[in-house]
């Protein structure tokens, strides 16, 4: 009798540890079901929380591909071509030296741009730099002497919203075009005999859309006496 009793204690200690082991399995396999999940949705919160970088990188390639076909624009003098990245209400600034001026600066819509070729308006584009002279030109006479004065094609020095060239005027870029970014093309020099007395540059600024970026300032810079 006291032999069965022995007996019947130990198989109910094996049931109840077997039970035991039962659950902790169960709540093991659970837990290592349930992990993954978690560190996924904190990975994928994490991610939403940390800024991508990969929209600035496509900005950046979108401003310089805007650029050049601006560029390419302003070599063939292809008012129509230029017209259409301009800002549909803003228009462009044309600013002859450095220091953008707001108030005096001419300001030009894509109709406007698009007809440059044809208008034969002469404009005052405000004093031409360490002379004192009025700048009277029409729109294709200013851009050929004030905005693509080299082949800035070929500048050996492009920078992303960075002024590379500074003389004795104000560069108030960011200031004026606030929320906007801007590419400069810079030659340090035109001919080597000049030692750097020649340098010159063009900004094209940008501002933001709501389906891209539009042309708003074209900012001529120089070496002045």
């Amino acid at each position: 009798m006291k032999k069965a009793f022995v007996l019947c204690a130990s198989a109910l200690v094996l049931c109840i540890a077997a039970g035991l082991m039962l659950l902790i399995g169960q709540h093991n396999q659970v837990s290592r079901a349930d992990r993954p999940i978690r560190n996924t949705m904190a990975a994928a919160s994490t991610a939403a929380a940390q800024p991508s970088a990969s929209p600035t990188v496509c900005d950046d390639d979108r401003l310089l591909a805007l650029s050049g076909q601006a560029l390419e624009a302003l070599a063939q003098q292809d008012f129509q071509a230029l017209s259409g990245l301009v800002h549909p209400t803003r228009g462009v600034t044309l600013t002859p030296y450095s220091t953008v001026d707001p108030e005096f600066d001419l300001c030009f819509l894509p109709d406007q741009i698009a007809k440059a070729g044809e208008d034969t308006t002469t404009y005052n584009w405000g004093f031409a730099d360490g002379r004192g002279s009025h700048i009277s030109m029409t729109i294709p006479d200013y851009f050929d002497r004030y905005v693509y004065d080299a082949d800035y094609r070929t500048a050996p020095q492009v920078s992303l919203d960075q002024v590379m060239a500074s003389g004795n005027a104000l560069e108030n870029v960011s200031d004026v075009f606030t929320g906007c970014r801007f590419v400069e093309y810079y030659f340090p020099q035109r001919k080597p005999e000049n030692n750097g007395l020649d340098w010159c540059a063009l900004k094209l600024v940008f501002a933001p859309g709501e389906d891209g970026w539009y042309l708003v300032g074209l900012i001529h810079s120089e070496w002045t006496i």
